[in-house]
């Protein structure tokens, strides 16, 4: 099962996932998107992979770090999520809302599309 967290609870999820390894929040959207919004590493290590190109990119990631993968509304980054954890990634998590929450929930200056 994947871990669904708010992005008003992503600060507590990165304590816990502390134990784990350096956190990554993993950017699934489209570079077009990315111009539009985009969050700022704070706390964590943010890269930015298209949902389309993570199967042949799949060795950029690390499997034993945590990593909490984000989109637009939170259903890219769940097939994301789902993806890795059958590939034997263990600490993932999915941005339930996606940027728009994220908007919403933490920082208002990210623009919503």
């Amino acid at each position: 099962m994947i871990a669904q967290i708010r992005p008003s609870e992503l600060a507590q999820w990165l304590t816990h996932a502390r134990q784990h390894g350096e956190p990554v929040v993993l950017d699934v959207r489209e570079p077009h998107e990315l111009q539009l919004a985009s969050v700022k590493a704070e706390g964590f290590t943010l890269r930015t992979i298209p949902m389309g190109v993570i199967p042949p990119r799949l060795s950029e990631l690390d499997p034993q770090q945590p990593i909490a993968c984000l989109c637009h509304h939170g259903g890219r980054s769940m097939q994301v999520a789902s993806f890795l954890q059958s590939r034997g990634f263990e600490h993932v998590a999915n941005i339930a809302g996606g940027i728009h929450a994220w908007s919403a929930e933490v920082d208002p200056s990210i623009a919503r599309y």
